[in-house]
C-alpha cells in the first residue's frame, strides 16, 4: 500500500508493523519513510504523532489500514491462532478518533465485509460517521484495477473533507493475463524448478520432488489440472482420491490467457494451489509472482528466507491498485468533492 501511494504522488511517512522480516524491504523501497515495528495495541496515538511529527484535523493526511486476515479469509488456517488479528480494525480506530484525518483507507478480505454479523465493520462504520465520515465501501477484484490477478477483497475509503467520496471507478485498461506479463518475452528466461537466483531480481524457483517433477510434466501446458493423472495410483494423492470435485485448483498450471488466480504467500509452491507455470515444468519464482502482484522489476525484496520473501510478495497490496486509490484521493483531496 505504501509504496502504491508513494507512486500516486503521496508522501509516506511510515509503516507500523510488528513484522521484523518487512523492515528492510520497506526502507528499501519507500522514500523517506520510517518503519515503525510496533504492535498497534501497544502504540498511543500521542506517540505516533510525536514520532512523525504529524498533527490533529490535517485534511491531507492519510491513514490506510492493511491488517493481517487470515481470521477473516476462506483460507484454511488455525483461527485460534489468528484471532487476536480479528480485532485491529478497533486498535486502527483510535489513531482515526484521535487525528481525524482527512481520508482513511482500508483494504482487507471479502470476509470483513461479508460477515458482517461476527466482524466489528458495522461499530467501525458507525464510529467513522459519528466523526463525520463519509465513505463508500464493497468488494472489488484487483483485476479490475490494472493488476493480472483475480484477486477479490474488502475496499473502503473513507473522507471528512470530501462532501461525497467513492470507490474509485473499475478500468480494465490493456491486456491482464498472465501472459502479458511473465514468461520468456517478458525477460523471464527460462528455468528448472530449485533454481536459485542470487541476485535482487530473485527468479527462483521452489525445488520439486520427483513425483511433483512427474506430476507437473504430465499436467497440460496452459491451464491443466491434476486430472491428467489423478488416475495414476504412484501419482494420485491420498486426500483426493476418489474426490475430484474438491480443491480443482491444486496441483495446476496457471492458464496463459487469463490473469492469475490469487497470489497468496505460498504461490511459490506446485502443491499450495494453481501456482504452476503454464509451459516450464515449475512453479512459477519469486520474482513472477511479485509481478503478477504489480510490483515493478525494480522493487527490492529483503528477507532471512525464501519463506519470508514469499510471504511478503502475497500479503502485500498490489501496488497498482493502491496506486489508483492514490490518484483517486488527491482528486478528492484538490476537489473537495467526487471527482468523476
Amino acid at each position: 500500500m505504501s509504496y502504491g501511494l508513494q507512486m500516486a504522488g503521496i508522501q509516506v511517512l511510515a509503516g507500523v508493523d510488528n513484522a521484523v522480516d518487512c523492515r528492510e524491504t520497506y526502507l528499501a523501497n519507500i522514500d523517506g519513510a520510517q518503519y515503525i515495528r510496533r504492535d498497534i495495541a501497544s502504540l498511543s496515538a500521542p506517540e505516533l504523532g510525536r514520532r512523525i511529527g504529524i498533527a490533529q484535523d490535517d485534511p491531507s493526511l492519510i491513514f490506510a489500514g492493511c491488517s493481517p486476515c487470515q481470521f477473516w479469509s476462506k483460507i484454511r488456517t488455525d483461527k485460534t491462532k489468528s484471532a487476536r488479528t480479528a480485532q485491529l480494525l478497533k486498535h486502527f480506530q483510535k489513531f482515526i478518533g484521535y487525528f481525524r484525518p482527512g481520508f482513511v483507507v482500508v483494504e482487507n478480505v471479502p470476509g470483513l465485509y461479508r460477515r458482517k454479523e461476527e466482524s466489528i465493520l458495522p461499530d467501525f462504520l458507525d464510529f467513522l460517521g459519528r466523526l463525520g465520515y463519509s465513505w463508500d465501501d464493497g468488494i472489488i477484484n484487483a483485476n479490475h484495477y490494472g493488476v493480472p490477478q483475480n484477486r477479490v477483497r474488502y475496499l473502503l475509503v473513507a473522507s471528512r473533507v470530501s462532501d461525497l467520496i467513492t470507490l474509485p471507478a473499475p478500468e480494465m485498461v490493456g491486456n491482464l493475463t498472465v501472459h502479458a506479463f511473465i514468461g520468456p518475452h517478458n525477460g523471464f528466461e527460462r528455468i528448472p524448478a530449485g533454481h536459485k537466483d542470487d541476485s535482487p531480481r530473485l527468479h527462483s524457483a521452489a525445488a520439486l520432488s520427483t513425483a511433483n517433477l512427474q506430476r507437473i510434466a504430465m499436467t497440460e501446458k496452459s491451464g491443466g489440472s491434476r486430472m491428467a493423472w489423478h488416475q495414476r495410483e504412484d501419482l494420485q494423492i491420498p486426500a483426493y482420491e476418489g474426490r475430484d470435485k474438491i480443491f480443482r485448483d491444486v496441483y495446476g498450471r496457471m492458464f496463459w490467457d487469463r490473469p492469475a488466480p490469487t497470489i497468496t504467500t505460498r504461490f511459490n509452491s506446485f502443491s499450495n494451489g494453481r501456482f504452476g507455470h503454464p509451459e516450464e515444468d515449475r512453479a512459477i519464482s519469486l520474482r513472477e509472482g511479485a509481478t503478477l502482484q504489480t510490483f515493478p522489476q525494480s522493487f527490492l525484496f529483503r528477507g532471512p528466507s525464501t519463506v519470508s520473501l514469499a510471504k511478503q510478495i502475497g500479503n502485500a497490496v498490489p501496488p497498482e491498485l493502491a496506486r489508483r486509490i492514490g490518484l483517486h484521493l488527491v482528486k478528492h483531496c484538490e476537489h473537495g468533492k467526487d471527482p468523476r
